[in-house]
């Protein structure tokens, strides 16, 4: 006899990783223990942690930017596997998503060591080519070509959440919501047949407040945005994400670009992508990918309009609040 949703219990489990936290939520039998699950939840995150971050200077990721150029590295199977999404979707978009920006990340103080003058000066002035021209991939084996310093920050998260719903999926947990600082994969339905919620965030640095709402089943969503990491140069706000071009912090982009997709390291990928590529090349490259992507951009009123491509995104199924 099937379980009603009057006999589950509701679990949220959470924990620390890559500087934030991760969540999990999901129903269970009384009988459930979830301290296994949790467990094993912790040790998924960790070791996307240990293999991608670029603040731990002995991680997998970190090992292959100190290899000389030419030289065979050998890494493990899920970095592998993140770095060659990393370099298809650099590939579809042009370059716009690029995993090779790691020293300019540095250079203008998104990593561990802060910004200096002579670092991003240095960071500007080198020319660039799109990673994926200098990244060759056999397998496990992986062997630069050029002087690409990779990073992985803009897609290692939602590779996390991924591995989150995963190991629920091996725990035998059909159905869940899980996160990492905003980047969501719901997986089945709630035990009384409806999707899960997530809120795309209004894009305001003072408060967490939600813009709309979507109904997910089987998907996964991530916000690039410009209102939670930055810096302050003169009286000019500098978001994160960086410009291949430049070698520095985009100049001008939607506030926030919200990208469903099946995975979660897709729409983290993706929703990077849209936002270097601005609102009318990103807007046409998702309508010829088929891309499900929400675009939010301020008005000179202080106002936010919204638009958006894919099925997902008529005013049917996205609430604004």
């Amino acid at each position: 006899m099937s379980k009603t949703s009057s006999d589950l219990l509701r679990h949220a489990l959470h924990g620390a990783t890559m500087g934030t936290r991760w969540t999990a939520l999901f129903f269970a039998p009384p009988e459930r223990d979830p301290a296994p699950i949790q467990a094993a939840l912790q040790a998924a995150v960790a070791e996307v942690d240990a293999q991608m971050s670029t603040w731990k200077p002995d991680s997998d990721l970190m090992r292959l930017n100190a290899a000389a150029e030419g030289e065979w590295v050998k890494v493990p199977g899920r970095l592998a596997e993140v770095l060659r999404l990393g370099l298809e979707i650099g590939k579809a978009s042009g370059g716009a998503f690029d995993i090779g920006l790691g020293d300019a990340v540095t250079a203008w103080g998104f990593g561990p060591d802060d910004a200096t003058p002579e670092a991003i000066r240095a960071a500007m002035s080198v020319p660039r080519e799109p990673a994926y021209q200098w990244l060759e991939l056999d397998h496990d084996r992986v062997r630069k070509s050029g002087p690409v310093v990779l990073d992985l920050n803009g897609i290692a998260k939602g590779y996390g959440v991924d591995r989150l719903a995963e190991t629920l999926a091996a725990q035998g947990i059909e159905a869940s919501l899980v996160g990492i600082d905003g980047e969501m994969r719901a997986t089945g339905l709630r035990p009384d047949g409806t999707p899960w919620t997530i809120a795309v965030e209004s894009p305001d640095p003072l408060r967490r407040t939600p813009h709309s709402i979507l109904a997910l089943e089987n998907a996964s969503v991530a916000t690039s945005g410009d209102y939670r990491h930055w810096i302050d140069l003169g009286a000019r706000r500098l978001s994160h994400t960086m410009d291949r071009a430049r070698g520095a912090p985009l100049l001008a982009s939607p506030a926030s670009v919200t990208v469903v997709a099946r995975s979660c390291a897709e729409a983290d990928g993706w929703a990077t992508a849209l936002m270097v590529l601005g609102p009318e090349k990103g807007l046409e490259v998702a309508r010829k990918r088929g891309l499900d992507a929400l675009f939010l951009m301020r008005e000179d009123d202080g106002c936010v309009k919204s638009f958006g491509t894919g099925d997902l995104f008529p005013e049917s199924v996205v609430a604004t609040v």
